[in-house]
């Protein structure tokens, strides 16, 4: 028989702040992590703008020693998941041992690292690069990393499946869990990318908001002016429990994860089928894996990229699984405040839905003023809204047609 599985601990690291208070608190008030990039000189890029992290100190997670191994992402996945870890009452300073896994995804890993030790290595030849390049940039170090740090000995892997690794990381340790592989999971993604060749990469293929002086405004999803992604970054780990492990230690629960889907659009390397068939089947696959009526649902936190295409496709898709509840469900893209973070992005959306849940509040979508006629759903323009949310589903779909969808449920004994 099928184990249940519940989150009992969160962890997030985003353009909106570090940890889910002041998460939470920047949702629910619409405010916008965005602004210029400070990293590097953009005088020759298209795009200027990300949502980069703010007053990230990694001396408060990670051992100094240990810091000049970890490119970016590697850091932001130890925060969150020490967050996370506290957050669920369980100890950072003890060996969670051979039941307790780790699974976090990324969809580029260590870009800072690739391009540091690159330059290392023309400047002054091979001598130069450093012997941390390796282990610093590789995705599954931050899995490896955190694993390490708290001594889970179990299930360890690191999907790196473009914007759907979060969530595909999540889903898959709830169905290590649910199969009595582990009992408890570190699970979520992560992506520190916001370098010269990450912004100049995604600019090249002109995915990239050029709307520079307003970079507040500049990620719109849904909105008729949109003009591509906006950059982010972080890290969103939940902690995952078997639900007898979570009862017996009287565990706060936020939610229990009822369905995973997968799917492949086997169409084009970075665009969506015109049907939105991928989208479709996803969804359709979350439900069927938890045994759900579509009409049951009450909030969808989207996709929505504010790419053209993403977000046109994904409301159709929506439309073609739900059908006329289609008009009755709450909608909306953190993404509008937390910019795209890429392979992180689904385990952020998975802390949100997490909270959504637990608070029984809609987070909004900000920067809806021109609502595009093929985007047709209630999006939860600008302010968050309050109202009953038994069943979210959220959505993650990657470069490469890779698809992830996640159902949370309100937990009930």
């Amino acid at each position: 028989m099928k184990r249940r599985v519940v989150i009992t601990g969160l962890g997030i690291v985003s353009p909106l702040g570090i940890g889910i208070e002041e998460n939470w608190k920047a949702l629910l008030e619409g405010k916008n992590g965005i602004g210029s990039i400070t990293r590097f000189d953009t005088t020759n890029f298209s795009t200027k703008i990300a949502g980069e992290i703010k007053n990230f100190d990694p001396n408060t997670f990670i051992d100094p020693k240990d810091i000049k191994k970890m490119d970016l992402f590697i850091q932001y996945a130890m925060a969150a998941s020490t967050l996370a870890l506290q957050n669920a009452g369980l100890p950072v300073d003890q060996v969670l041992g051979d039941t307790a896994g780790v699974y976090i995804g990324s969809g580029i890993g260590g870009f800072t690292a690739i391009e540091n030790n690159h330059s290392a290595l023309v400047q002054g030849g091979p001598r130069r690069i450093s012997p941390f390049f390796i282990p610093a940039c590789i995705v599954n170090l931050a899995a490896g990393f955190v694993s390490i740090r708290f001594g889970a000995k179990g299930p360890n892997s690191a999907p790196a499946t473009a914007c759907s690794a979060g969530s595909h990381a999540i889903g898959d340790s709830y169905r290590i869990i649910a199969l009595g592989e582990a009992d408890i999971m570190i699970a979520g993604g992560t992506e520190g990318c916001i370098t010269p060749l990450g912004v100049g990469g995604f600019c090249a293929m002109k995915a990239l908001s050029t709307r520079n002086n307003e970079p507040q405004k500049a990620s719109r999803p849904f909105d008729a002016n949109r003009d591509g992604f906006v950059m982010g970054e972080g890290s969103g780990i939940v902690i995952l429990e078997d639900l007898s492990r979570a009862l017996d230690r009287h565990a706060r629960i936020y939610a229990e994860i009822v369905g995973y889907g997968m799917s492949a659009d086997a169409f084009h390397i970075t665009a969506p089928s015109e049907d939105a068939d991928g989208a479709v089947r996803v969804m359709r696959a979350c439900l069927k894996n938890a045994g759900v009526a579509p009409e049951m649902v009450d909030y969808i936190n989207a996709h929505g990229t504010s790419t053209l295409y993403n977000d046109k496709l994904e409301t159709m898709a929506i439309k073609k699984v739900f059908g006329e509840h289609a008009y009755k469900l709450n909608v909306s893209s953190s993404k509008s405040m937390t910019g795209h973070c890429l392979g992180a992005a689904g385990g952020i959306e998975a802390v949100i839905s997490a909270l959504t849940i637990m608070h029984q509040i809609i987070t909004p979508t900000i920067n809806l003023e021109n609502p595009d006629p093929e985007c047709d759903l209630n999006y939860t323009p600008h302010t968050p809204v309050k109202r009953a949310v038994n069943y979210v589903l959220s959505n993650s779909f990657g470069f490469g047609g890779t698809n992830a969808a996640l159902l949370f449920k309100k937990f009930e004994p």
